[in-house]
């Protein structure tokens, strides 16, 4: 698909799961009986994390708990790309206090009016949601201490330009933590090409060594993986519409093992080098 398709796509899917009030990308709560709290709290998050929270901001949405890994501090001010309903925001902004600022960027206008809802609700003065797409991030140039991520740079078709930006953004000497998607193994040409399951966090999802790689391009050091684990199928097919996808396509049993095993979520970590604002990398 092409770029503007893929957004389109992306935004249609992630507007229906505002609507619905959760159950997305990785959420594994449809049609399965289980809540957005319990997949929550498998995905790392405390029983704390979920009571902090304004009601209706979790929804489910995400592979991993980057705030939990970030060590956020008083005062910090935080970016995180793709904030859906603002579950991230509000528990970054806890973390950041009153001198701190959180800023949750999303492309999709029906997570936004959901998230400034969620913080009005909860009288969260320090949070706020701007309207834009992680390729081209409404922030000025060296203005974060912090981003974070959550199951979404999977979901751009330009994931070299994501990290560009968020090197841009952050100031020097500031912190990336994103928990993401990326694949141990290739996936089957038919799994590959399919829309629905790019906006079900899987079609568009990089092998780890590529997505690692374009993290260090954008000119970030001290990349590490902090965790990984297989992300189980079941939780990203757990709609009909998915479940008939792998149905109907003719694999063989490695070719289904491989899908299985394939999956990955992944927390990393990386820092923009002090001292560096002209975007080099670092290495001037």
């Amino acid at each position: 698909m092409k770029e503007k398709d893929i957004h389109k796509q992306v935004r249609s899917a992630y507007g229906q799961v505002a609507r619905q009030d959760g159950c997305g990308c990785g959420t594994g709560c449809c049609s399965t009986g289980r809540t957005v709290e319990s997949v929550s709290i498998g995905l790392g998050y405390s029983e704390q994390d979920l009571e902090q929270a304004p009601e209706g901001a979790n929804m489910g949405l995400g592979c991993g708990n980057p705030v939990a890994l970030a060590s956020l501090q008083e005062g910090d001010v935080v970016l995180d790309l793709g904030s859906g309903g603002g579950f991230d925001c509000f528990l970054a902004a806890e973390r950041v206090g009153p001198t701190g600022r959180v800023i949750g960027v999303d492309m999709t206008p029906e997570m936004l009016d959901k998230a400034r809802e969620n913080a009005k609700k909860g009288g969260r003065k320090n949070v706020e949601f701007r309207l834009g797409e992680i390729e081209h991030l409404p922030v000025a140039d060296d203005s974060v201490d912090v981003i974070l991520s959550n199951c979404v740079i999977n979901l751009s078709p330009d994931k070299q330009q994501v990290f560009a930006e968020a090197f841009r953004a952050l100031r020097p000497g500031g912190r990336l933590m994103v928990s993401d998607i990326v694949l141990a193994a290739p996936l089957p040409a038919s799994i590959r090409d399919s829309g629905l399951l790019y906006s079900s966090c899987v079609s568009g999802a990089l092998a780890k060594a590529e997505y690692l790689g374009y993290i260090a391009d954008a000119g970030f050091t001290e990349i590490t993986v902090q965790g990984e684990t297989v992300f189980p199928l079941e939780h990203i097919v757990s709609e009909p519409a998915l479940a008939g996808i792998l149905e109907g396509v003719s694999l063989d049993e490695d070719e289904r093992r491989s899908l299985r095993e394939g999956i990955v979520s992944i927390r990393v970590g990386a820092r923009k080098p002090a001292g560096c604002t002209c975007g080099c990398g670092g290495t001037y």
